[in-house]
């Protein structure tokens, strides 16, 4: 079965960072493309972030290009959201996904994934 556990949320003060990790167990994560999505109370959840399988592609929503990183390690099953210089606007519910065919072009759309997490809490706040 595959499962998605997220991890590395918590309180930060703005201009601060964090680094999420996914990990992935159930099946070999070099297969999958993985999204990272979050969602903040009543809006709709909204693509962050998303990786290929050989990580040699990544994409970033508009609102955290150049602050966001998005990495993977397949040897650990691990992918990392590096988040730096963090805004109010970033507190949400942060998740992960995987697929194995999501077409890239759509990679940042919820809709492309089957597997989630259980998300971790990123709260940022003076």
């Amino acid at each position: 079965q595959l499962q998605l556990v997220e991890s590395g949320g918590g309180l930060v003060q703005p201009g601060g960072s964090l680094r999420l990790s996914c990990v992935y167990t159930g099946d070999t994560l070099g297969y999958y493309t993985i999204g990272w999505f979050r969602q903040a109370p009543g809006k709709e959840r909204e693509g962050v972030s998303c990786i290929s399988s050989g990580g040699g592609s990544t994409n970033y929503a508009d609102s955290v290009k150049g602050r966001f990183t998005i990495s993977r390690d397949n040897a650990k099953n691990t992918v990392y959201l590096q988040m730096n210089s963090l805004k109010p606007e970033d507190t949400a519910s942060y998740y992960c996904a995987a697929s194995l065919s999501v077409l890239f072009s759509v990679c940042m759309s919820p809709r492309s994934y089957a597997y989630w997490g259980q998300g971790t809490q990123v709260t940022v706040s003076s």
